[in-house]
């Protein structure tokens, strides 16, 4: 877990080094401190209160034969996601505006806190599409609003970065994978209407998967 943690440390801003080609990048290392520090505090703190949830979190193998699917597209998206950034700026394709850049980089923060919250709320929200002994509905916090939130925040998380990371290009694989993330949620609540008692009743409750008065 430990070791994890300093790995993101060092890949992250490695990553975008080797892409961007630059160090001259401030928009690139500004974001890895927008995730880092809050996901760096978070961890200790579950460290402490709740080992079993990192443990779950490590877990990447999915059960599910759509969920392989969805992987196995949503990864390379992932990392286009942010190398079509660094490409941006190695190359000077596009330039988006100072006050474009700083409301993308807070749209950044403000999701991924929600995330954080999310997992903070839900102490079974694993890695992979599934159930486990013990499991309960929540139903409160940000699910009080719509399903699956940590999906919607994921949605303007990666649409936010590409701009946050100073590139109009990198939204592109962004929106692409927001259907990713749709095929996702019908498959989960598949199964979890088939394996977690309670949750039909929950989503006659909370009508919305992912915008309220909207799906």
């Amino acid at each position: 877990m430990y070791a994890r943690l300093v790995g993101a440390w060092v890949l992250l801003p490695l990553f975008f080094l080797v892409t961007g080609g630059s160090l001259d990048w401030w928009e690139a290392w500004a974001f890895c401190a927008l995730l880092l520090v809050p996901a760096t505090a978070f961890v200790l703190r579950m460290a402490r209160k709740d080992p079993e949830f990192l443990e779950r979190r490590m877990q990447f193998k999915e059960k599910e034969k759509t969920q392989r699917h969805v992987v196995a597209w949503g990864v390379p998206l992932a990392i286009a996601i942010f190398a079509v950034p660094g490409l941006d700026h190695r190359f000077g394709w596009t330039a988006p505006p100072l006050l474009a850049i700083l409301i993308a980089q807070a749209l950044v923060l403000a999701s991924y806190l929600v995330v954080l919250d999310v997992f903070r709320v839900n102490r079974w929200a694993a890695r992979t599409v599934g159930t486990m002994p013990g499991q309960q509905v929540i139903s409160t916090g940000p699910y009080a609003l719509v399903r699956h939130p940590m999906y919607a925040a994921s949605i303007v998380l990666y649409l936010a970065s590409s701009v946050a990371l100073g590139s109009w290009w990198g939204m592109l694989p962004g929106a692409l994978y927001a259907p990713l993330l749709i095929v996702r949620i019908r498959n989960e609540e598949e199964v979890l209407v088939r394996q977690l008692p309670g949750y039909e009743e929950y989503r006659k409750t909370v009508r919305f998967k992912l915008v309220p008065h909207l799906w």
